[in-house]
């Protein structure tokens, strides 16, 4: 498995800092605005999603990742199917080991799922069950937001991921031990399980086991360590969302740092568009076009030239307006 290491300050602990949402609190659609605002990043609790559901999940996920190399590779592909260390085609690497899949119910043809497990219903069953109970979450969360920011209708959001032709993808992340990332035999370094990134998407959910290595970046430019919840949900904006509020919420930059004792496994659910949805700031949101930061796009748009980036460019920066103040500058 390929390596990518390099000097990495010390995070700070982020047990005080993550923005805690209860879904069960009518009002916590004050709060989510506001992690939205400063973070880009929140954890979300009594979500209501079963919690024998994603340990099935995680079960079935961690026999997957246990197959020989050889087996596993079966279902290699791109851009669904299963990668190991490369991650894109533009030279990215980690210490990591993945399994993307398309993760849109109403497509007719369900996920990807690997056939060559002792009980491959078992697993297709767990991934559509957890698709569909995270999609409903994510819903509930986006109209919780739309509720906050004052948005009607409430589905104005929601509706972009739950429409029939949504462009959403579940991958499921492997993060083996990595010896490597000691640092007292290596020089200092961290080995980078995922490089640093922000999701292209509207949001992302992610939920993992209880190892440690997810950091998000702060608007000051220094690094948190998320502490590992296996029995709650975080929840990064987007760029996509970064674009519709128009600037107001943050697209979180993040990162996974590899274990050097224990294997780290996650789900994530990007929430994505149609590929045919236009993306851009909210009317509803703006006062007046002079005050649009970014130029519409389709979501298939934006899809395509991330595909043609590495993680840590700065995507959105080639749909930003050009104004006549910046041109001066």
């Amino acid at each position: 498995m390929a390596v990518l290491s390099k000097p990495v300050a010390v995070p700070k602990s982020g047990f005080s800092l993550i923005p805690v949402i209860d879904m069960s609190d009518p009002e916590s659609k004050h709060a989510l605005v506001k992690a939205c605002e400063d973070f880009g990043f929140f954890k979300v609790i009594n979500h209501g999603v079963s919690a024998e559901l994603f340990s099935v999940l995680e079960h079935e996920t961690v026999d997957f990742f246990s197959l020989p190399k050889s087996e596993k590779t079966q279902v290699a592909g791109y851009p669904f199917g299963y990668g190991n260390s490369k991650i894109g085609r533009n030279g990215d690497v980690g210490w990591v080991e993945y399994l993307l899949m398309n993760a849109n119910l109403d497509s007719g043809s369900g996920p990807l799922f690997p056939s060559l497990l002792k009980s491959p219903g078992t697993f297709r069953n767990a991934l559509e069950e957890y698709t569909t109970s995270v999609r409903k979450m994510t819903c509930d969360v986006l109209e919780k937001i739309t509720d906050g920011l004052g948005i009607k209708p409430r589905n104005t959001l929601s509706k972009l991921v739950s429409d029939q032709n949504t462009d959403s993808i579940l991958r499921l992340n492997h993060y083996p031990p990595c010896p490597l990332s000691n640092k007292k035999t290596n020089g200092g370094k961290n080995v980078i399980g995922f490089g640093e990134h922000t999701d292209p998407q509207i949001i992302s959910v992610l939920r993992s086991n209880n190892t440690s290595g997810l950091q998000i970046n702060l608007n000051d430019g220094s690094w948190i360590s998320v502490p590992p919840d296996h029995t709650s949900f975080f929840f990064n904006v987007g760029d996509s969302l970064q674009v519709m509020t128009n600037g107001r919420f943050k697209s979180v930059r993040h990162r996974v740092l590899a274990n050097c004792k224990k294997s780290r496994v996650s789900m994530i659910y990007f929430a994505g568009p149609s590929l045919t949805q236009r993306i851009a700031p909210l009317t509803c949101l703006i006062d007046n076009e002079d005050e649009r930061l970014y130029e519409e796009f389709t979501w298939s748009e934006y899809k395509n030239s991330t595909y043609n980036s590495r993680l840590s460019d700065n995507r959105l920066q080639q749909f930003e307006r050009k104004t006549i103040k910046n041109l001066l500058n």
